[in-house]
């Protein structure tokens, strides 16, 4: 008998252990992510961008505190007329670039009376390459991040309505953003981004997802976004979802995948989604 209870006894704190270091060893969504610079084939997805430079008029860097006591910077074009509505835009792999800020131009144009802040996740580094793309994807830590995104929601104001939007690499971080935005939130776009995969924290969302896919996309591919259609339906949230026959970075103009028609569409069904959300 004395067998038996030490028996069970050890079984029991044998799936304890077990339990525990499956719970430490679980990577994030964005972590996950980051892992696939690892990967050659998602590296050489990745052509490296073609050199650009691009001259904003309005727009300036702007620098804030954050949270763990550092201070970030980022890019910023301030609505002409006063208003709490903002849009929070996180670059992809590369960095916050020209192409990041032309684009982030673009939208604040066609949006319309909002400030726009494009957030810089790698402090300062930009690539122009895919193997320096990779490792400055690879060095950012979901704490650094999510003091970087809490430092820019305090720099809007606790009377701001923010959306998010963000590509590849900061298609997922629109997410997690978002996520940290709690009742702020006003809207979520994701291009090619890895979804949250936590159900419990998908029903702590405030706001309505809208998310732009890849169906050749071989790594944020279709089995991981039907996983994300059925875990937003679980969590009761309203997901916006579109997928084309493209690739992943289909909508970034220094690739050469770049797909204009599913370009011009997603951006299409982004700015609808957008401007209801930011009236």
């Amino acid at each position: 008998m004395k067998k038996l209870f030490l028996l069970a006894a050890l079984l029991i704190c044998g799936a304890m252990a077990f339990a525990q270091q499956m719970a430490c060893c679980k990577k994030s969504a964005t972590q996950q992510f980051a892992m696939l610079a690892s990967d050659a084939k998602f590296r050489s997805s990745h052509k490296n961008p073609v050199k650009m430079h691009f001259q904003s008029a309005i727009g300036s860097q702007v620098n804030y505190k954050t949270p763990d006591g550092k201070t970030a910077s980022a890019w910023m074009l301030k609505a002409k007329k006063p208003t709490n509505n903002y849009l929070f835009i996180i670059h992809e792999w590369y960095g916050l670039n020209d192409y990041v800020k032309r684009e982030a131009e673009k939208l604040y144009n066609d949006v319309g009376n909002v400030n726009v802040i494009a957030l810089d996740l790698y402090d300062g580094k930009v690539a122009d390459n895919r193997e320096d793309a990779g490792k400055y994807m690879q060095a950012v830590s979901d704490a650094r991040a999510k003091a970087i995104i809490k430092g820019a929601i305090a720099y809007a104001g606790t009377k701001a309505r923010i959306a998010t939007l963000g590509w590849c690499f900061g298609g997922g971080w629109s997410l997690q953003a978002t996520l940290l935005l709690g009742k702020q939130a006003a809207g979520c776009v994701m291009y090619y981004g890895m979804p949250e995969q936590d159900v419990a924290k998908l029903k702590t969302l405030t706001t309505d997802v809208l998310g732009n896919f890849a169906n050749k996309d071989q790594f944020i591919n279709t089995k991981v976004v039907a996983k994300f259609v059925a875990d937003m339906k679980a969590a009761g949230k309203k997901l916006y979802l579109h997928q084309y026959n493209a690739d992943h970075g289909f909508a970034n103009p220094s690739n050469p995948i770049y797909d204009s028609a599913a370009t011009k569409n997603a951006y299409a069904n982004t700015l609808t989604f957008l401007k209801a959300r930011l009236k």
